[in-house]
């Protein structure tokens, strides 16, 4: 008992010193070291603006559930996009997932061939009627033996003898562009129109049978799947990833449309977004969840089970768009009111005059 005053007083001396060492720092602390100041109003508004980031760590925490929950009562397929025609995925309650089979390796065979006569254009675009600078004659040459080896190979790929045919065309005529080039020592732009327009009718064939390739193997896969799962299909849920330059008709939503049906668009059947051409089956496992938990909590406080699925300010902010378009003498520039849960595609529909296809083009 008697130590006690002695204690209070080391501390209280500890305490001094320590408040003079701060206020006498290293010099090397000055370049990092200052008085911060806080205003109760800053103060306040950050502690409200951390209740939204800790939202969403509690989200993340629970999406984690949602799955699990979701996994185990629907079946799940997931089709995403791939540069060998795409993958599909099950998820069956209490089962290990199930892959596909790849699409047969012509579809790939069609598409390399196809995209290394496209990409003669880009790689040369840079330089045409630049007498001037040669810096491509390097990078073209070395594509021109790669292209000479898939020419004197091509007999040996497993491709039908018209389809090889084909091709055969095109690689021949994409070497004789590179040389006529390199002969030059020019790329004038007459040559590089005129190889696109020689290589258009045989490309176009390429991409319809690419297509003829995916489709048919994607429609046997999802025949053979809807039959094991029977009447548990009426509760699946499918999802398809897709970036800009392939959301218009996006070719693996467009396959599990015709076995989901109509209604279950944009209902048991999703395009997601994306901002690349791949993803993860674990990123649009946790987008699906996502999409679906929303959905709960949009019934919950406002009655409507797909409200969610929508941009949440989006009706407010058409109404202020007009009010404030109208003040500054604009006309009011807007996409039609859409009720929540549109089955429409979730891609551009309105008809219109102009070519929709390559075939429209020839």
């Amino acid at each position: 008992m008697m130590r006690c005053p002695s204690l209070a007083i080391a501390i209280l001396l500890f305490g001094c010193s320590a408040v003079a060492n701060a206020q006498t720092l290293p010099s090397y602390m000055a370049p990092i070291a200052g008085k911060t100041a806080s205003t109760s109003a800053d103060i306040a508004t950050k502690d409200m603006l951390a209740l939204n980031t800790g939202m969403f760590d509690l989200y993340g925490d629970a999406a984690k559930i949602f799955q699990q929950n979701v996994l185990s009562k629907h079946p799940v397929i997931l089709a995403l996009f791939s540069g060998a025609g795409g993958r599909m995925i099950l998820y069956r309650p209490g089962m290990a997932p199930t892959e596909a089979p790849q699409v047969p390796i012509v579809y790939q065979l069609l598409k390399s061939v196809g995209h290394s006569t496209m990409a003669l254009a880009e790689v040369v675009g840079p330089y045409v009627d630049n007498a001037d600078d040669k810096s491509w004659r390097g990078a073209m040459l070395a594509y021109r033996s790669r292209m000479q080896s898939a020419l004197d190979g091509l007999d040996l790929t497993p491709m039908e003898p018209g389809w090889r045919d084909n091709n055969r065309t095109i690689l021949q005529n994409n070497i004789a562009f590179m040389d006529e080039c390199v002969a030059k020592g020019v790329i004038p732009f007459a040559t590089l129109e005129a190889f696109g327009k020689k290589q258009a009718p045989f490309l176009a064939k390429n991409v319809s049978w690419a297509a003829q390739t995916q489709v048919e193997h994607w429609m046997n896969v999802l025949t053979d799947w809807k039959a094991q799962l029977g009447a548990d299909w009426d509760k699946a849920y499918g999802a398809s990833n897709t970036i800009y330059v392939a959301r218009q008709n996006n070719v693996l939503f467009s396959v599990l449309a015709q076995f989901f049906g109509p209604e279950a668009i944009n209902d048991r059947l999703l395009l997601i977004e994306t901002v690349s051409f791949t993803t993860t089956p674990a990123d649009m496992l946790e987008s699906l969840t996502r999409i679906i938990a929303d959905r709960s909590v949009g019934s919950l406080f406002f009655g409507n089970y797909h409200l969610m699925d929508y941009e949440l300010m989006g009706g407010d902010a058409r109404v202020a768009i007009a009010a404030e378009t109208g003040k500054r003498g604009m006309t009011t520039f807007l996409p039609p009111v859409v009720p929540f849960g549109s089955k429409q595609w979730p891609t551009l529909i309105t008809p219109g005059p102009g070519p929709a296809s390559i075939a429209d083009l020839r």
